[in-house]
């Protein structure tokens, strides 16, 4: 068989996926019609986590399941918006981590509404501005974002999904050299997670505070003298800003990721991999700590976080935010709750949703 006719079987091949694509177009209109006659969310992370996890079963190669991910992202982004124009609120400017984090999660036929800080994320979703919002939650050298688990305690928004996206940072400027920086730009979390090598190659240099990596990229990039400026950010930002990268993976740790959360007004349905976030605080006396974790070890639920911010109400007074493992309307795991509330002066289920894979 020769080039030509083997590119004629493409044609053919790729003839059938159109239609099937199409039919499934179609199919997707049908339940949007539902969905919204019954007053459900368009975006169901139970059913996009089945179907995935199905797919990736079925396939035998040679495509990768990273392929039939990314794939499958688009077609799933595209069904989504068959159903209803959707928006997604994120912590902008474009092209931040949270911004690409949105992406991997919704793909490219949904809009995108960036706001300049998490409260904002919130409000917007909160107010019916926005389907959905996406925020960090916490990364794998610098641990939580405290200013998103805070706005849990007030927020009605639950938790839908979560996203990893593996984070490299890149020393990016107009084109000055390296030696001649002076001043950089970036959101201090992600001076923390290059902390090492900052010490080690840029001493000197004053460390300058911005909301966000692309708002650190924007300053570089406008600043009219642009001598001694730098900022960290991603490749992406690079692109977009018209920079130049002076030192690539900057990050002191190879692996590191950041957790990000989808937020919504709606629950997401039980998937047979679930997690569930929860706050509460507890009563203030000796062995309060140790009682709270006992009904946990008792149904043998598998604790995968937990992490203290003091309440703000009074002093020496804590919220602790703990992860598991499984749903929370499973009855092994609501009885266990149920235990734990009674050891409870504030409890509250921030959200059940698919564990994601990272």
């Amino acid at each position: 068989m020769n080039v030509d006719q083997v590119r004629k079987k493409v044609d053919g091949l790729d003839r059938r996926i159109l239609e099937l694509l199409n039919q499934r177009a179609e199919a997707s209109k049908a339940i949007g019609k539902i969905k919204l006659k019954e007053g459900q969310g368009v975006y169901a992370p139970h059913r996009e986590k089945e179907v995935l996890e199905r797919l990736k079963k079925l396939n035998k190669g040679p495509l990768t399941r990273e392929a039939i991910e990314a794939i499958y992202r688009e077609i799933m982004s595209f069904s989504i918006s068959l159903e209803k124009k959707v928006s997604i609120a994120y912590l902008g400017p474009a092209v931040t981590y949270t911004h690409q984090a949105a992406q991997k999660k919704f793909g490219s036929s949904v809009e995108y509404n960036p706001c300049s800080s998490i409260s904002d994320v919130f409000s917007d979703v909160e107010r019916e501005r926005c389907d959905y919002g996406v925020v960090p939650v916490e990364n794998s050298t610098e641990g939580a974002v405290n200013h998103t688990l805070d706005m849990f305690i007030d927020s009605e928004l639950k938790m839908y999904a979560e996203i990893f996206l593996p984070i490299h940072h890149h020393l990016l400027s107009i084109g000055n050299p390296l030696k001649s920086v002076v001043k950089v730009y970036s959101n201090p979390q992600v001076f923390g997670q290059c902390r090492l090598w900052l010490e080690s190659n840029l001493r000197n240099a004053d460390l300058i505070d911005t909301a966000s990596t692309s708002e650190a990229a924007q300053i570089v990039a406008n600043n009219t003298n642009h001598e001694g400026l730098a900022c960290i950010a991603s490749v992406m930002a690079a692109r977009v800003y018209g920079l130049k990268t002076l030192a690539s993976s900057i990050e002191d740790n190879p692996n590191n990721t950041t957790r990000f959360l989808v937020i919504s007004r709606h629950e997401a349905k039980p998937t047979r991999a679930d997690k569930t976030s929860l706050v509460f605080e507890i009563k203030d006396r000796a062995g309060a700590l140790h009682d709270i974790l006992v009904p946990f070890k008792q149904a043998g639920i598998n604790l995968t976080k937990i992490e203290s911010r003091p309440s703000k109400k009074k002093v020496w007074s804590y919220f602790f935010f703990v992860d598991f493992e499984g749903h929370y309307q499973t009855p092994r795991i609501s009885q266990a709750l149920e235990k734990l509330r009674s050891h409870c002066t504030f409890f509250k289920v921030l959200g059940s949703y698919p564990r994601a894979e990272g």
